[in-house]
């Protein structure tokens, strides 16, 4: 049987607080989930995003301690102007920046920010000069 990537976890520590953040990236979540445990969002190509509390995971692994964010997630914009108002927007609600938008050499136009975990999260769009 051939293995088939299906889904990505997220720890987290306040679920309402990290709906909050990715709902304004535009992810959809059911009315009620702020509530839960466990929840998941399925993302481009059917990939599923899986949010846990730390208490969830501590329910099957009552050794589970959260360690420092590593890694990050990348958000691809319609264009330019958008990576802007996104990280204006993500911003202005009060989410760290870890880098104001600028044009990447590599022909994207980038930003980067903090989720309430900590997580670096990109948002980028492909500059007309890439295309």
């Amino acid at each position: 049987m051939a293995l088939t990537f299906n889904a990505i976890g997220l720890a987290v520590a306040d679920m309402a607080a990290s709906l909050a953040f990715y709902r304004r990236l535009g992810l959809e979540f059911p009315d009620g989930a702020e509530d839960e445990p466990h929840v998941e969002a399925t993302v481009a190509g059917g990939i599923r995003l899986m949010f846990d509390t730390h208490s969830a995971l501590r329910s099957f692994d009552p050794d589970y301690q959260p360690g420092p964010p590593a890694g990050g997630w990348a958000f691809l914009c319609d264009d330019p102007a958008e990576v802007d108002a996104s990280y204006a927007d993500l911003c202005g609600a009060g989410y760290p920046s870890v880098k104001a938008p600028w044009d990447a050499p590599w022909g994207q136009r980038y930003a980067q920010v903090k989720d309430p975990d900590g997580n670096v999260v990109d948002l980028f769009a492909w500059t007309a000069s890439a295309e």
